[in-house]
């Protein structure tokens, strides 16, 4: 039962790091942002894609990383604060905000 649970886990961690850029999968994997989230679909935590949506800056992005505000995404279980140095999280925000297409993000408060 433990092994067949394992292999299930192992496989769908396998198919969320296939949505990942070669230049942003060790970051994701170095901080288990894919423990949580998905390119374009909900896992635990929201699609990066709907995040985009939402239009943050990178400063803001780079912020939540560090002090998640659970009010934003409610329906989703509340996100741990990481401490992903500031260089590497922007360069996830700036991955990130690439996703909503269209130029560049505007800012929002939240």
């Amino acid at each position: 039962m433990f092994s067949a649970l394992l292999l299930t886990g192992l496989a769908i961690n396998a198919q969320a790091q296939q949505d990942f850029p070669e230049d942003i999968k060790p970051l994701v994997n170095k901080y288990a942002c894919s423990a949580c989230h998905k390119v374009d679909a909900r896992l635990v935590g929201p699609a990066y894609k709907d995040v985009a949506k939402k239009k943050y800056s990178n400063e803001k992005i780079v912020e939540l990383i560090g002090a998640p505000k659970p009010s934003n995404w409610p329906g989703y279980p509340p996100m741990a604060a990481l401490k992903v140095p500031k260089e590497d999280a922007m360069k996830l925000a700036t991955w990130i905000n690439s996703l909503a297409g269209g130029g560049k993000a505007k800012s929002k408060k939240g």
